[in-house]
């Protein structure tokens, strides 16, 4: 999703950049969806229905082949880890998000958010106005972040995946999209019919 600048939240104007746990602490939003950019606050706009439809059947084909103890989880927050606390900090909503389950029972006693260090996989599905922020500004921040590995899907016929590595120091690799069926053994071995995503 694109996200873009938002001054208020709430209708309190924010006067500087946002640390993660004030971001944190500012509480879930049914209206909105946000993000932070390096301390800004910024809301994306409301996901079309094939978009929505991708996500949940995404979610549907890795029921089975996430390994027990893994936990996949759509639309939540995590915490990039990019600078120290107390600076203005970095956190993306991922489409879907692959961590530990401990990372969820840590969230839960402790509150805060996700970390890229738990996480396992992150996936976005192009939207007709993100192609750039997931292909370009996502991924670099994802790989700066250390998350393992990031997979793009564009849901223009046919739907494909990109399924980026990360290969230190030169970020991200990737062998190029995948249409049809995509099988891999990394993170975990999964099988996706893709072209089933959004029927």
């Amino acid at each position: 999703m694109t996200a873009v600048p938002h001054p208020s939240h709430s209708g309190s104007s924010l006067q500087r950049p946002l640390t993660v746990r004030e971001y944190a602490e500012l509480g879930e939003d049914d209206r909105h969806r946000y993000e932070l950019q390096e301390g800004s606050l910024v809301v994306s706009p409301s996901p079309a229905p094939d978009h929505m439809i991708a996500i949940a059947n995404l979610i549907l084909q890795l029921a089975g082949q996430v390994p027990a103890g893994f936990k996949a989880i759509p639309d939540v927050d995590v915490d990039l880890e990019l600078v120290s606390p107390d600076k203005p900090g970095f956190s993306r909503r991922p489409d879907l998000v692959v961590v530990p389950q401990a990372a969820t029972g840590r969230v839960r006693e402790e509150g805060g958010l996700l970390r890229a260090s738990e996480a396992v996989l992150v996936v976005e599905v192009v939207s007709l106005a993100s192609r750039r922020t997931d292909h370009v500004i996502k991924r670099d921040e994802y790989a700066d972040a250390g998350i393992p590995h990031y997979w793009i899907v564009d849901l223009d016929e046919p739907v494909s995946l990109l399924a980026c590595h990360l290969a230190e120091p030169f970020g991200y690799q990737d062998p190029g999209d995948v249409a049809g069926e995509f099988v891999t053994e990394v993170p975990f071995p999964v099988r996706l019919r893709l072209d089933e995503l959004v029927e």
